[in-house]
């Protein structure tokens, strides 16, 4: 509990004290090395994003507006890494810190918020459609969940949670997500 607590107030600490703009200088090195071979998989969602969200109604019968975000992804160590920091208006943060393993073809991933104890570990790997699928590898959700980032384009880009309540045979989504570069006001 204590290490989550540490990963959380140190993301947090490092967003306040950077300012945070689009070109942020966050102390980690230069964002060219995750643009290249397989770390810009991530690399592409690099920057400061406004998030717009939806989710469906508890009964199913349509989507709800959320009350929004903010998701920032930096690069780590010229290319250590990419850490992003969840920022809704509800206090819940939480920060992602995205290791890409080339044994495995795979990004291990670590995660971790402010309302739970501990972090889950997910796997994620790109399709061939170029899209980012994940998969909580422990604590194992019930239902099961998949995320998928999709490819940005001009207008930003997409993400979606599914659950699955059979074993992954087929998948629902239940949250979504547009993200366009944030502005500040």
């Amino acid at each position: 509990m204590a290490v989550r607590h540490l990963i959380i107030t140190t993301s947090c600490l490092l967003i306040a004290s950077s300012g945070i703009a689009a070109d942020s200088n966050l102390p980690f090195g230069s964002d060219e090395a995750c643009m290249q071979g397989p770390l810009a998989q991530f690399g592409r969602y690099i920057g400061d994003w406004k998030i717009e969200d939806s989710r469906l109604s508890q009964d199913g019968s349509g989507w709800q507006d959320g009350t929004g975000a903010r998701w920032i992804f930096s690069c780590l160590g010229d290319g250590t890494a990419i850490q992003d920091f969840w920022l809704p208006p509800d206090g819940n943060v939480g920060t992602n810190l995205r290791t890409y393993n080339a044994e495995t073809d795979r990004w291990d991933i670590a995660w971790a918020i402010n309302t739970a104890p501990g972090f889950s570990h997910i796997q994620a790997e790109q399709d061939p459609l170029g899209n980012i699928v994940m998969h909580y590898v422990a604590p194992v959700p019930s239902p099961l969940r998949r995320i998928t980032f999709f490819p940005p384009d001009d207008d930003g880009w997409n993400w979606q949670l599914e659950f699955s309540a059979d074993g992954g045979e087929t998948w629902f989504a239940v949250y979504r997500i547009h993200a366009t570069p944030f502005t500040p006001d």
